[in-house]
């Protein structure tokens, strides 16, 4: 394995300095809920702003268990008629995270693509266990759909999303598929969390060789499970994506996965199981990283490079197909047959 960055090393430390998720009560959970969103500053040096040319509009829409905040981003002057539409799903275990912590990464897609970008302010845990953020961005991915217009997208849609927000973007799609839902042209799971039953892994593990890494360790990993899943079943594929039945019919993905981080192994079998069932899958290993990399660009040195991939992945797999009027096709079709490299 190569050294892990020194600079993101030194973030982990100072994050475990503050606060050790691990060992919090329900009450200082909550509390830190409250607390994070007043750190602006913080939030700003550590995970990035919006970048120069990307404006925003914050608005909310029907949700399963009442109205969802939303963001949606857009370019400040649109470079090409009939934009994708991109949903987006932040990380923070299920419990932690909100609109501004992915204000860097959606504003960046957004300036680099040309896309319309919806952020999802979706329930927390403990006080919204599971099912309630699945449903949130189940339902934020059906609006988006049913208001491209309004939204000044007419392209095809994605969804993508870090860590709890790369399972959720999983789940998503899966729930799409099979509730015969939008049609989502492309997932992009950054370091995403695919099996929560903590079972079947090997000895040499990436659970075990980063028991102890900065930023997410093994102990903060069941401290995450325990809050969102609640007596839920892990196995339950909307927990554990890994674990559906059927992968077949799922579009295509980008999955990044970090060397020091405990989630390297869910993404990388995540991979193999839509690779095996005919989808098309991309996966990219960050080496001398740890988990949620893409999430500190001030910090971690692999997030520029990292950037550039989604976005070249997402501007080729979004882009307004072009369609011979002599052709008819099926929109439920299985997209995606064969597996990149």
């Amino acid at each position: 394995m190569a050294p892990i960055d020194r600079r993101a090393r030194l973030l982990g430390w100072a994050l475990r300095r503050v606060a050790s998720v691990a060992s919090m009560t329900v009450d200082d959970l909550v509390a830190m809920q409250s607390r994070a969103a007043g750190l602006h500053f913080v939030t700003d040096r550590l995970c990035g702003a919006i970048v120069p040319g990307v404006e925003f509009e914050d608005r909310t829409i029907p949700g399963p268990a009442g109205a969802i905040a939303v963001r949606v981003y857009r370019a400040h002057e649109v470079r090409t008629s009939g934009p994708p539409l991109i949903v987006n799903f932040h990380g923070g275990g299920f419990v932690f995270g909100d609109l501004r912590t992915a204000d860097w990464l959606c504003s960046s897609v957004v300036a680099a693509t040309g896309a319309i970008v919806v952020s999802v302010d979706y329930r927390l845990a403990p006080a919204h266990p599971f099912p309630a953020a699945v449903e949130d961005c189940y339902a934020s991915v059906e609006w988006a759909a049913e208001h491209t217009e309004t939204l000044g997208a007419s392209g095809p849609i994605g969804v993508m999303g870090e860590s709890a927000g790369g399972n959720l973007s999983a789940v998503t799609c899966l729930l799409a598929w099979d509730r015969g839902g939008p049609a989502i042209s492309h997932q992009a799971l950054l370091y995403p969390v695919t099996n929560m039953t903590m079972t079947g892994r090997p000895p040499f593990s990436s659970v075990a060789m980063n028991a102890d890494a900065p930023i997410l360790s093994h102990s903060e990993m069941f401290f995450y499970r325990r809050h969102y899943l609640g007596a839920a079943d892990p196995a339950d594929p909307r927990v554990s994506p890994l674990l559906a039945e059927d992968h077949s019919g799922l579009p295509p993905a980008l999955i990044q996965v970090a060397e020091h981080d405990p989630l390297r192994d869910d993404g990388i079998r995540y991979a193999v199981a839509l690779r095996e069932a005919g989808v098309a899958a991309r996966l990219t290993e960050y080496v001398g990283m740890p988990h949620g990399y893409l999430n500190f660009p001030g910090v971690c040195r692999a997030a520029p490079q990292a950037l550039a991939e989604l976005c070249a992945e997402q501007q080729a797999a979004l882009a307004p197909p072009v369609r011979d009027p002599g052709l008819t096709v099926n929109p439920r079709s299985r997209p995606g047959a064969g597996a990149a490299p």
